[in-house]
């Protein structure tokens, strides 16, 4: 009786401490649970707050890459600046002395018309002196000068400019030979002539039948007929001045210039 009783006993007794080695089992594997978890969310918030890190460090980068491409652009545009006030400062010199050159085109416009109407009256009075060889050409390049000189199209300049080349048209004259056709009047009658020009030192004319030839005379301001002995020395010059034979030496009418008094 008694041995049940301490078998009864004893087995509550195992059994109240394998309960108990069970709670504490459990209790222990909570508490393991529970680290393990504390350590698993530190983990977590470690490598979230190393993402941040990272991202701070890109966003760092970027800030200081872009510091420094704004740093060299404002030195660029201040290099380009300093640039710029130097262009600006020759340009504004460039201007003055445009300025400058304008006022003194001005006073030379005003000096050189009264130039050109004088040149003009020069060339008109040498024009009626002189031998009457291309008379038409001369006198229509004059009006033309004349009538440039109103028109308000043109430029000083390039007026000077056209009275200059007649100048030099006019002197060409004296060192070419020519011959063209014209009409004179001979004897009362109009006459188709060729006229021979050597220079300005002598002005022919031939009949275009080669019966009558002539020169001018500038005394007499007139044409004074020659003898047959001319004829083949004018129909030679001719020849020679239109390239139809080889030059040569010619024997023709001169006049001797007058001896001053």
């Amino acid at each position: 009786m008694e041995k049940h009783r301490f078998l009864a006993v004893l087995s509550s007794a195992l059994l109240c401490a394998s309960l108990l080695a069970s709670s504490q089992l459990m209790a222990q594997t909570a508490t393991v649970d529970a680290v393990l978890q504390a350590g698993e969310s530190k983990t977590s918030q470690a490598e979230a707050s190393q993402t941040r890190i990272d991202q701070l460090a890109n966003e760092t980068e970027d800030l200081a890459r872009e510091f420094k491409q704004q740093n060299k652009f404002i030195d660029d545009l201040r290099i380009f600046n300093a640039q710029m006030e130097k262009q600006v400062s020759l340009q504004l010199q460039v201007v003055d002395e445009l300025n400058t050159s304008i006022e003194k085109v001005t006073v030379i416009e005003r000096q050189i018309q009264p130039l050109i109407f004088r040149m003009l009256d020069s060339l008109e009075q040498f024009v009626k002196l002189d031998k009457p060889f291309s008379l038409r050409e001369r006198q229509e390049r004059l009006a033309m000068l004349r009538a440039n000189q109103d028109r308000a199209d043109l430029p000083v300049s390039e007026k000077f400019r056209q009275v200059l080349e007649a100048y030099k048209i006019e002197s060409a004259y004296g060192t070419t030979i020519e011959a063209y056709k014209d009409t004179l009047t001979l004897a009362g009658q109009p006459r188709e002539v060729n006229i021979l020009r050597v220079g300005r030192i002598a002005l022919m004319y031939q009949t275009t039948d080669t019966t009558l030839s002539g020169y001018w005379d500038s005394s007499k301001r007139s044409w004074i007929a020659l003898d047959s002995s001319y004829k083949a020395r004018i129909l030679k010059g001719l020849r020679i001045a239109r390239d139809q034979t080889a030059s040569d030496i010619m024997v023709l009418p001169v006049q001797a210039p007058e001896r001053s008094k």
